[in-house]
């Protein structure tokens, strides 16, 4: 019989859904607020997927929670994997086609429409960072060359 102690410990993944919502060649982004992990960071909407929620539920959900509208979550445009130290997150990223109603900031500090030479120059979580060009490949949006 196998000693639990001498076992790995199993690594523990978040699922988060996260949204790319477009107007013409601009992204919506918000400010995490000041008493959340990575506050001041400016981050895509979306937020973690509850135990038996589909990931596009969970995306409707978090923009009705966090943004104060309807949304229709389109395709699955991009997944990718981050470790911040011991936390693991797996963030699905699906295309915003369709929204009712104004996005407010109910959970972020600000929410702003960018392009994506304006969000290259700005602080976003590594996760997203790395994978910026791919997210901007993934619409068939134009990434600025550096």
């Amino acid at each position: 019989m196998e000693d639990k102690k001498s076992r790995p410990k199993r690594t523990q993944w978040i699922p988060v859904a996260a949204g790319l919502m477009r107007k013409g060649n601009l992204l919506l982004l918000g400010l995490r607020p000041a008493d959340h992990n990575l506050a001041g960071l400016w981050e895509f909407p979306g937020g973690k997927i509850e135990s038996g929620e589909m990931p596009d539920q969970a995306l409707v959900r978090e923009f009705k929670e966090e943004l104060g509208i309807d949304v229709e979550a389109g395709d699955l445009k991009l997944s990718c994997t981050h470790s911040y130290g011991d936390v693991n997150i797996l963030i699905l990223f699906y295309e915003i086609r369709f929204w009712k109603g104004e996005p407010k900031p109910l959970h972020h500090s600000q929410l702003e429409w960018l392009s994506a030479e304006q969000i290259s120059q700005r602080q976003i979580p590594e996760a997203n960072k790395k994978i910026l060009d791919r997210i901007f490949k993934s619409l068939g949006m134009p990434w600025p060359k550096s």
